[in-house]
């Protein structure tokens, strides 16, 4: 039994309306003078109200190369990150010195050391802390760092084990690039943290248990979502497709993965599902029929903030857990999806 004792997420400091975003992106994306019919018509249709960006919006012209780019990323997710996890363990009633493993986990910016060994001094941790630094998730990575927090933790069940997510999607938008891939994720990407803390049955925290996980990858759907490492840093890879993927294979994958634990899509008293897009999220109403305000909280997280990849299911699931929990001894279902093409489903239990 893992027990999540904890989430707390953060935001970059400085937070725009997404019309403030919109005219930078023109600036710096669009070619001088050129027609922004089709960028404004997106970042209106992303049904996005404001956003977090890791700099103010002036200084993102100025990052030249990948090396300026990664070198903000670092300088960014330090302290996004030592706020996220100080945030959780204290919410948790933790000390730092409680922590036996901490996952990383990020797809927009990259550092060896790693940002998790940066911030053990910085966080008090232990120095025999067990580190995993995760890359190349994306959108899936909050749902399969809670699910392999869980594996860690039934071979430990004494331990304390922290996921923490940074992403600063903003630092990867790249200029001069109209193509759609990247127009869309300039309208729906921000920057934003957030860390879990959950511990095995001994410790007996309150919080929902993680009662099972299922991980789906798709075959011969690489391209559908994903990077281009390019000289000027990571150039998403953003199929039309997505949706479509999302209503051919997520229905039977969740009445299946339910099904295997005696439960049907009616036993769920709460939908914690990653924002990834107006119409991926039009996509997963459809195909599992859900009630017309299941997905409320992950609407207004993407309203918000916008779709924070890995820390945006989380962000959902804190508010969830503040905001909206539902009855003890009920079931919700946690779920995310990203490059791969793939899925990750995790089964709580209040």
């Amino acid at each position: 039994m893992t027990r999540i004792a904890a989430v707390h997420g953060a935001l970059a400091p400085h937070r725009y309306a997404q019309h403030d975003i919109t005219d930078m992106v023109a600036k710096t994306c669009l070619p001088a003078g050129a027609d922004r019919q089709v960028l404004d018509r997106l970042h209106r249709g992303a049904r996005v109200d404001t956003r977090h960006t890791a700099l103010p919006l002036e200084q993102y012209d100025g990052l030249k190369d990948f090396g300026a780019v990664n070198d903000a990323f670092i300088a960014g997710a330090l302290p996004l990150g030592a706020e996220a996890v100080g945030g959780a363990l204290d919410a948790a009633g933790f000390s730092p010195r409680d922590v036996d493993l901490l996952m990383f986990t990020s797809v927009t910016g990259i550092a060896a050391p790693s940002v998790d060994a940066r911030l053990v001094g910085r966080l008090g941790l232990r120095s025999d802390v067990k580190r995993v630094p995760v890359f190349g998730l994306g959108c899936v990575a909050g749902a399969a760092g809670i699910a392999r927090l869980h594996d860690y933790l039934l071979g430990r069940p004494d331990d304390v084990a922290v996921l923490l997510s940074v992403e600063l999607c903003s630092l990867t938008f790249q200029r001069d690039d109209v193509s759609s891939a990247n127009l869309v994720a300039t309208a729906l990407f921000g920057d934003g943290a957030a860390a879990v803390v959950a511990c095995g049955p001994r410790r007996r925290p309150i919080g929902p248990v993680v009662v099972e996980t299922r991980s789906h990858l798709y075959p011969d759907t690489e391209q559908a979502m994903g990077w281009d490492i390019t000289g000027s840093g990571f150039r998403i890879v953003l199929d039309a497709s997505v949706p479509e993927l999302v209503r051919k294979n997520l229905a039977a994958d969740v009445a299946g993965f339910l099904a295997d634990n005696g439960l049907t899509r009616e036993d769920i008293t709460a939908w914690v599902c990653h924002p990834g897009g107006p119409k991926v999220l039009e996509a997963v109403e459809e195909v599992l029929e859900l009630p017309a305000d299941a997905l409320d909280m992950t609407w207004r997280s993407l309203a918000a903030v916008g779709n924070l990849s890995s820390s945006s299911v989380l962000h959902v699931l804190r508010d969830t857990l503040a905001e909206r929990p539902p009855p003890p001894g009920t079931y919700g279902l946690l779920l995310a999806m990203g490059p791969g093409f793939c899925s990750e489903l995790v089964l709580l239990r209040w």
